[in-house]
């Protein structure tokens, strides 16, 4: 069974750019979002969510990204020209793909996302910034 992808991104073209990504992987895009509702709503039966920071209603991203693995329990990977906005909301999201991104981090990303028991720790996977759980050391510290 393909894993269902939520994309929330506000500019149209990456988010077009992003789903072509995501089908070339063998996944299920399942909504696109630009806002904090549409993500909300679009949520239903995802598997991976694929969320930028910056969105048609602000810098609402993070939030999001909580919100959807606390609440529905979905794999969340950042997609973000600025990392260092997600702060402390990187605890609910497996890590960040920096952009410009390359069509292979974000098919990688989705196929580490897409295992049972993801191995983030040992994740090498170029423009994707796994976080480590808590205790660990995070890598999203050097970047600044």
């Amino acid at each position: 069974m393909s894993k269902k992808i939520l994309i929330v991104e506000d500019e149209i073209f990456v988010a077009l750019e992003i789903e072509q990504i995501v089908e070339d992987a063998g996944f299920t895009v399942s909504a696109i979002a630009a806002d904090r509702e549409a993500a909300l709503a679009g949520a239903v039966d995802c598997d991976i969510a694929l969320v930028d920071l910056n969105l048609r209603d602000g810098p609402t991203g993070p939030q999001i990204g909580v919100e959807l693995a606390t609440r529905h329990g979905i794999r969340v990977i950042y997609v973000t020209a600025n990392p260092a906005q997600i702060g402390e909301a990187s605890v609910a999201a497996l890590g960040v793909i920096t952009k410009p991104f390359r069509a292979q981090s974000i098919s990688a990303a989705l196929c580490l996302a897409a295992n049972d028991q993801p191995d983030i720790a040992s994740a090498d996977i170029a423009g994707f910034t796994p976080f480590l759980p808590r205790g660990s050391s995070n890598a999203m510290e050097s970047r600044g």
